[in-house]
């Protein structure tokens, strides 16, 4: 199965696409979509739709998971904003055909880390491990994209044992 993860923002949105196979998961790529600070918001969520619609086109993801937004209570114009870019990033998702999932950060972080508290740089070292990657994951949001999708492959995985009522490894 083939699993787009998104770190959904308006500057910076991270994306990672893995493969996941009987427990097993490859990075096959990863990387930021970014918008000018200086364009309108509609500018920068068009750029956002043809860059995602881009990656769904070419790798065809059975799931697209998406980190949920969190915002702290005193600064809820960046929840507004970010939550354009992905609202842009579900509605292209669901018509592409993937089967979106949203996942809060700390039910990501506990999947990697078994910590819901786990900090940037403890995730982006999970990251690195699970995947054997030769480096650390950077910006943090390419690393919190990839979090995303090993969460979601984890979920189908333990869901496929309960089914089969065996470990397919």
């Amino acid at each position: 199965m083939r699993i787009l993860g998104i770190d959904p923002g308006l500057n910076l949105c991270g994306y990672a696409v893995i493969q996941a196979e009987g427990g097993r998961e490859r990075l096959l790529e990863a990387g930021v979509i970014r918008t000018e600070a200086r364009r309108s918001l509609a500018e920068r969520l068009v750029q956002i739709a043809a860059d995602f619609s881009s990656l769904l086109e070419r790798f065809e993801p059975d799931f697209v998971a998406v980190e949920e937004l969190y915002a702290h209570y005193q600064h809820p114009r960046t929840a507004i904003l970010m939550g354009h870019a992905r609202g842009v990033i579900l509605q292209l998702a669901a018509a592409a055909g993937a089967a979106v999932k949203s996942y809060s950060a700390t039910r990501i972080k506990k999947s990697l880390t078994g910590s819901g508290r786990a900090g940037k740089a403890q995730m982006q070292r999970a990251v690195r491990s699970l995947l054997g990657l030769a480096q650390i994951p950077e910006p943090p949001d390419v690393a919190d994209a990839v979090a995303a999708a090993l969460c979601c492959a984890s979920e189908n995985h333990q869901a496929e044992i309960k089914c089969t009522g065996s470990k397919k490894r």
